[in-house]
């Protein structure tokens, strides 16, 4: 018995067994979860008090389900000192014993959080691309002879411009559930990171043509083996970051190699990061340098993702002397993980 007892102290989750409305055993991940005194010898009624999530009190069952002898498991808050703690909660019934069984929710809780996140911002971010896109092409349908050429020119781009922004949202959603499942794969190719970068910074100037956007390099840099759709995300979400939080700053963009490194410099003369946001910088939806709405909030986790499944790192200047400074170093040879996991 004494073995028994032992096993049941070590399980992970947490164990309650009522029996006449008393708690007989509590083993310790209960009471961890449950906090406060022992609950072992008290009435389990005071020791459980349980509520769903509109705040409602759910009592304990006194006598077996009516089909079976299993509860389906919920996720209920229990009452603990100092207020209440999400749990995951299932039940069964053995020889007249109730027998509870408690896991922490609070990683389910944070998860659901999040999906409901991502699903705001993508009907949010998708909603105006596509009134645009169902406006324009209304107003052509309906009135194309009205036109002049150069006027169905200019909406027929503003059509492809939106449509463009919402292939690009919906990428980096795809990209974003890959890195936290884990499955994130790599079409690593050689590729000339100096024209890369440049390519990018020449889309940008097509959106944001009042910004001086420049290139340096210490003479002409070495092949990298990555991805170049990747990588391509990675810097573009950089090089708009620093268009749009940098107040139409110049942005100075640099390409730096070594003999098995390689690093991509964006910097601005911009406002700089509060000390408050630097640690939600690299989090998923945190809101970045500023406190107003802009962009969906998963450049910086993705792009963190995408250059961790690379083998390299990404980090912003600590006290640059004005502005903001990222670096992206990745690894010349394509030496590191193609695959990572939800820690990127």
């Amino acid at each position: 018995m004494a073995d028994a007892s032992e096993m049941l102290e070590q399980l992970p989750d947490g164990l309650i067994v009522v029996r006449d409305g008393e708690v007989v055993i509590a083993n310790a991940r209960a009471r961890a979860l449950l906090g406060g005194p022992d609950p072992r010898g008290r009435v389990a009624a005071e020791v459980l008090e349980l509520r769903n999530e509109a705040g409602r009190s759910v009592p304990l069952p006194d006598s077996p389900p009516t089909v079976g002898h299993r509860y389906a498991e919920r996720v209920l808050h229990v009452s603990v000192p100092g207020g209440t703690r999400p749990v995951a909660c299932s039940a069964a019934w053995r020889d007249g014993s109730l027998m509870i069984l408690l896991r922490g929710a609070g990683r389910r809780e944070a998860l659901g959080r999040s999906q409901a996140d991502v699903v705001a911002t993508v009907a949010h971010e998708i909603r105006a691309p596509l009134t645009s896109v169902k406006g324009f092409t209304s107003t052509l349908l309906a009135r194309w002879d009205r036109f002049s050429d150069d006027q169905k020119h200019a909406m027929l781009e503003t059509v492809e411009a939106d449509a463009d922004r919402v292939t690009r949202l919906l990428t980096d959603l795809l990209d974003i559930a890959r890195i936290e499942a884990g499955r994130v794969k790599l079409r690593r190719r050689p590729l000339d990171p100096l024209a890369l970068l440049r390519e990018v910074v020449a889309k940008a100037g097509v959106r944001a043509p009042d910004v001086d956007i420049t290139v340096t390099t210490d003479g002409q840099p070495p092949e990298l083996l990555a991805d170049a759709d990747k990588l391509e995300q990675v810097v573009t979400n950089l090089v708009d970051n620093a268009i749009l939080h940098g107040r139409e700053a110049p942005v100075r963009c640099a390409v730096v190699a070594d003999e098995d490194r390689l690093r991509i410099t964006i910097a601005d003369d911009g406002p700089g990061i509060p000390d408050d946001v630097v640690p939600t910088l690299f989090t998923k939806f945190g809101r970045g340098r500023s406190s107003h709405r802009a962009g969906t909030g998963l450049g910086l986790f993705l792009s963190k993702g995408l250059v961790e499944a690379h083998g390299g790192r990404i980090w912003f200047d600590e006290d640059p002397p004005r502005g903001t400074v990222v670096h992206v170093e990745l690894p010349r040879d394509g030496d590191g993980a193609d695959v990572v996991g939800s820690g990127a």
